[in-house]
């Protein structure tokens, strides 16, 4: 996005100019942040602080929460600003900034939810040498590959959109800045970085979910194995609220990246990204925290500390 022309400034066209639908989706849209951010706070600091919670699938969580308040903080509160002050105007810098993090934090996340899933494979088939292979180290490295190799997937089609002219237009048909509608006003020719991004996003998704798909494979062979219908249920259960942020996660993706040209129409682009940024950050701590005994144990331990030393 070097700038050739006198454009430093873009304007977001949002979802609707009807002043209440516009009141509505800002009181959603506030709720559901402070709800995401509560609720991942929430397991990021239950995870640091209960001793029952010091394994390796909840550092796995505590860093997905990390990612998922990262994730919608780059965009939500912008809009917010937004719709709050009928300012829609948004810097070249500040615009190429929230690109680049939303990128990094969403390739990000398909890695850390394709190692997630390694995670359950090594509990269940291996569980006598789980504590051994899911050392403090190998997580460690683990996500700090799942950083990299979210970095290093975006860098390409980064570094090639900072090349994009804007000439004519500057008016963004998205409430925040997102690459497709950027290609629909550039007037450069856009369609080598279109097919480099769609390869970097399909990359991200096949790799991740082969990942995702074999770690399965390997566990529902080995908890058909298992003797008892009690022993299947309980293996299940602690893969079942992966499963569901897993679905959820690459289902998102294919009404987002999926897609064959970014010239089209983004009406569903806008919805579906609307519903990534806001509405699954807020679902994933009530869909791992509603299906998991421990950190509901550990939530209720919490909060007895806390009224004990009130009382004190």
């Amino acid at each position: 996005m070097r700038n050739y022309t006198a454009i430093t400034t873009f304007i977001l066209l949002g979802l609707t100019e009807d002043p209440q639908l516009q009141i509505l989706v800002f009181i959603f849209l506030f709720l559901s942040y402070l709800l995401s951010i509560t609720g991942n706070m929430t397991i990021i600091i239950l995870t640091l602080t209960d001793f029952h919670l010091k394994t390796p699938m909840y550092f796995f969580l505590r860093n997905f929460s990390f990612l998922e308040i990262s994730f919608t903080t780059v965009c939500i509160p912008r809009f917010l600003y937004s719709l709050s002050t009928g300012d829609n105007t948004i810097t070249y810098n500040a615009c190429a900034s929230q690109i680049f993090f939303i990128g990094l934090f969403g390739a990000t996340e398909f890695f850390l939810l394709a190692a997630m899933s390694y995670d359950r494979y090594v509990a269940i088939c291996k569980p006598l040498r789980y504590t051994t292979i899911m050392n403090n180290k190998i997580c460690t490295i683990l996500v700090l590959c799942c950083w990299i190799s979210g970095l290093m997937i975006i860098i390409t089609p980064l570094s090639m959109g900072l090349q994009l002219e804007f000439c004519d237009s500057s008016t963004v048909d998205h409430f925040g800045c997102d690459a497709s509608p950027l290609f629909k006003i550039s007037c450069s020719d856009t369609w080598f970085i279109e097919q480099m991004v769609i390869i970097c996003a399909v990359l991200t998704f096949i790799i991740t979910l082969i990942g995702v798909i074999l770690s399965y494979i390997y566990i529902i062979r080995t908890i058909l194995r298992f003797p008892s219908t009690q022993q299947r249920k309980k293996a299940f259960s602690t893969c079942s609220s992966h499963m569901i942020v897993v679905s959820i996660t690459y289902g998102s993706c294919i009404f987002i990246y999926i897609k064959p040209s970014a010239k089209e129409e983004v009406d569903i682009n806008k919805g579906v990204s609307l519903l990534t940024t806001s509405v699954a950050p807020l679902l994933n701590p009530f869909i791992y925290t509603l299906r998991n005994n421990q950190v509901k144990q550990a939530f209720n331990n919490t909060i007895k500390k806390i009224a004990f030393i009130l009382h004190k």
